[in-house]
């Protein structure tokens, strides 16, 4: 054996008995050149080898750390690779979630946004208030659709930071994210149309979905790998398919990001039967580690791609500022939105112009990921010691969700319930599908700063499923639980 797959065997070895625990650093190069005697070009040839397998991953400027541990789960018995569900119902049930976790003494573990606290909020506050001191009467019509004009240059030139070549005419500024997918679906499809998404989904997508009265043919997501291209291929010569919903970066539960081989394989498959992809790209500045992965944008040939993001879950979500890079469904989109919510804030579209003109966004996101990082490991942590055997995480390189498998016999709806009692939130397998096959798993919200509550709230969550575990009954079901 080669001196340098010893020192592999050796590290793989520390890291499998837990020496060194995920999110951890490991000694340097020169560090580990001292400890083991070989060459600085073994170690670094050790260090290569074991980052493209996936056990350890660089940072630039800071060193080499121990990846997140992937624990693949299973998929569920009732599971079928495509499910077509001729109307979506699952409205009522996402609402009283979500409603639950407004509430400020729940530990938000259900939450679908990050810590407001670890936002730029002072920064953002003298914009907004530097903007309204000098708004005009025309700045109500100057932000009208497609949105303000700095604000869309803006965007523009940091899609030319990715190569991707977008005109600020193409781009529409909404109202959230939510907004921008709402609008595209609407712009691509008409009431009865089949649309295809993934299975376990975004939430949002279902409830578009049931609000425009379309036909959702849901294809297997697999936690690690993504979604089924090979389903879906099949999917798209079974139904007359007009467009794909996907989040191809931080997929929303299971935290997956596709490959770039994958998102262009994606990309060309839907071109080839003319089949619109709205990608809800809301995670993509979450990234850990270097290199900010591309979206399935990038690979179009078509104008084929509707590229939905917002700064909602990275900068500020009160100010609800979102857009879509629509190419040639930029028009359509203006309309629509002029006759739904008129357009966005004109206040907070300045203020986001000024922040961005200011050049702090970028160093905010670097402390916003290593923050978001460093929280995704102390709960997952806290996790494996609370959660009883039989449970698994998959973790991702980046967000802030952790997508959690509890054994078949537990169902999260009942769980999520037992917890609220106890004021604590989760976000239950049954948002994620139209069907039931989910009904065992749950996501797990991070982002929030990991103190004696979060510890305790994780603590009382494995005891509630232990009680559940050993069969004890008597729990009162209520509307929306199985």
């Amino acid at each position: 054996m080669a001196k340098y797959q010893q020192l592999i065997a050796q590290i793989q070895q520390q890291i499998s008995a837990e020496l060194w625990l995920p999110g951890e650093k490991l000694p340097s190069l020169r560090e580990q050149v001292t400890l083991s005697g070989m060459s600085l070009m073994t170690v670094m040839h050790a260090y290569q080898v074991l980052e493209s397998q996936g056990w350890i991953q660089s940072r630039p400027q800071s060193g080499y750390y121990v990846a997140p541990r992937a624990e693949f789960l299973s998929q569920p018995a009732s599971h079928q690779k495509v499910q077509l569900t001729e109307s979506v119902d699952i409205n009522g049930f996402i609402f009283d979630v979500l409603q639950a976790c407004r509430d400020p003494k729940i530990v938000p573990f259900g939450s679908a946004f990050p810590d407001p606290e670890l936002f730029p909020q002072r920064q953002l506050m003298r914009s907004l208030s530097a903007v309204s001191h000098s708004l005009k009467p025309a700045d109500a019509l100057n932000n009208l659709p497609p949105g303000n004009e700095a604000l869309r240059k803006t965007l523009a030139q940091r899609y030319a930071l990715q190569g991707i070549q977008v005109s600020p005419d193409e781009i529409v500024i909404t109202n959230g994210a939510m907004e921008a997918l709402n609008l595209s679906m609407q712009a691509v499809t008409e009431p009865g149309d089949y649309v295809a998404i993934e299975n376990p989904c975004f939430y949002g997508a279902l409830q578009v979905i049931e609000r425009l009265q379309l036909k959702a043919v849901a294809i297997a997501t697999d936690p690690q790998h993504g979604i089924d291209l090979d389903e879906l291929a099949r999917a798209l010569e079974r139904w007359p398919i007009k467009a794909c919903w996907m989040m191809t970066n931080q997929q929303n539960p299971v935290g997956c990001t596709l490959t770039r081989d994958k998102k262009q394989q994606l990309v060309a498959l839907l071109e080839q039967h003319q089949v619109s992809l709205i990608e809800d790209d809301v995670y993509s500045e979450l990234y850990f580690g270097g290199d900010k992965p591309l979206p399935a944008k990038a690979f179009e040939k078509q104008s084929s791609v509707l590229h939905c993001s917002s700064f909602s879950k990275n900068l500020v979500a009160g100010f609800r500022v979102g857009w879509v890079a629509a190419g040639k469904h930029a028009q359509r989109i203006q309309r629509l939105q002029l006759m739904s919510t008129l357009s966005t804030s004109a206040p907070m579209q300045l203020a986001l112009a000024n922040y961005l003109g200011t050049r702090s966004y970028d160093s905010h996101l670097r402390k916003l990921r290593q923050a978001l990082e460093q929280r995704k490991n102390q709960a997952r942590l806290s996790l494996k010691r609370h959660l009883p055997l039989g449970a698994k995480i998959n973790d991702s390189q980046g967000g802030y969700f952790l997508w959690i498998e509890l054994p078949a016999q537990i169902n999260t709806t009942e769980l999520y319930y037992r917890a609220l009692q106890h004021k604590i939130s989760i976000a239950p397998g049954k948002m994620f599908s139209s069907g039931e096959q989910y009904a065992n798993y749950f996501r797990f919200n991070s982002a929030w700063e990991w103190n004696a509550t979060q510890e305790a709230a994780a603590e009382k969550l494995g005891k509630l499923i232990a009680e559940m575990l050993q069969g004890q009954t008597g729990w009162p079901q209520e509307d929306g639980g199985d």
